[in-house]
């Protein structure tokens, strides 16, 4: 199995008691897709995630924005910086940049002068079902004063983290045909939430028709279902599915932590990650776990054998 550096291309620390996030104050709980959340509302820093990682060479990571206060998107990438600084992780961040607020040219300009930062990220919301998609119901995707927003990506070099669920995935496609320089970097799969013969073809099939653009990538990420624990059998499918779409070299995984915490152990997953590409070519489980991670974001790290 492949045994050599991982860059963490999706994860967050935070620390609730002292910074602003909604969702994870103690008083707070919001539908959330793997059910009860309490016990991620604690402090997760670096060193919490590298003694979670255990014998993972974890050498990199990606910050992605935590549903920080959207009052103050800038105090969450000041706060991820110190704690880079301090720390030496994360490597690249994704901010928070809400695409269709009045001020989002002076957001997009401050965020962009910040030294991590090369994406951003906004959940378009929309239909919460696949049929509701059916019957209409579009994401901010489809909002032109969004992708008003959208377009000054560009001019600051900056590429769009998209957390949106598979059958939102027709916008995004019109999203990369429309805007062919700016890369869009799919979150968490495009969420197959639903592991019926049914809800995994339609999944397939939208994955399918994003990946015709040459500038989405995905991270296989974010898999847990609720109440059920994480496990090579019930993600090989996926994974594998994933990868015959976007191949090895538009794909890249990701942990998901502490969110995923909730699901699965960190090093069970980076186990089980590596056991379902274990017969793959080692330049693409090198390029899975670590380079193009590195490309995407930019990352200017060296593993130890490259040092």
């Amino acid at each position: 199995m492949y045994n050599g550096p991982i860059i963490d291309a999706h994860q967050h620390f935070w620390e609730p008691d002292i910074n602003p996030h909604p969702w994870l104050a103690k008083e707070v709980l919001i539908p959330f897709r793997y059910g009860d959340y309490s016990a991620i509302k604690r402090r997760y820093l670096p060193s919490d995630y590298l003694a979670d990682a255990g014998e993972h060479r974890v050498v990199a990571s990606v910050y992605v924005d935590a549903e920080w206060d959207p009052r103050d998107p800038l105090g969450e990438t000041r706060y991820i910086h110190g704690v880079a600084q301090s720390c030496g992780f994360p490597n690249a961040v994704v901010a928070q940049a809400w695409l269709h607020h009045a001020d989002i040219a002076d957001l997009l300009a401050a965020q962009a002068q910040w030294p991590l930062v090369r994406s951003v990220r906004h959940k378009p919301g929309g239909a919460a079902t696949p049929q509701e998609a059916k019957s209409g119901t579009r994401s901010l995707m489809s909002d032109e004063r969004w992708r008003q927003g959208f377009a000054l990506l560009q001019k600051h070099r900056l590429h769009f983290d998209l957390q949106t669920p598979w059958w939102h995935l027709d916008e995004a496609a019109r999203l990369a045909r429309d805007f062919p320089t700016t890369q869009i970097i799919l979150n968490h799969t495009g969420l197959p939430a639903d592991r019926s013969p049914e809800g995994l073809a339609a999944w397939k099939a939208a994955m399918k028709h994003v990946a015709k653009y040459d500038n989405v990538a995905v991270k296989i990420s974010g898999l847990g279902e609720k109440g059920i624990p994480w496990s090579v059998e019930r993600n090989r499918r996926i994974v594998r599915e994933a990868l015959a779409i976007f191949g090895s070299q538009r794909a890249m995984f990701a942990s998901n932590f502490p969110v995923d915490s909730l699901c699965v152990r960190l090093e069970d997953l980076w186990r089980g990650f590596k056991q379902i590409v274990a017969d793959l070519a080692p330049q693409a489980q090198r390029a899975l776990f670590y380079d193009n991670a590195r490309r995407l974001y930019g990352i200017d790290t060296q593993p130890p054998e490259e040092a």
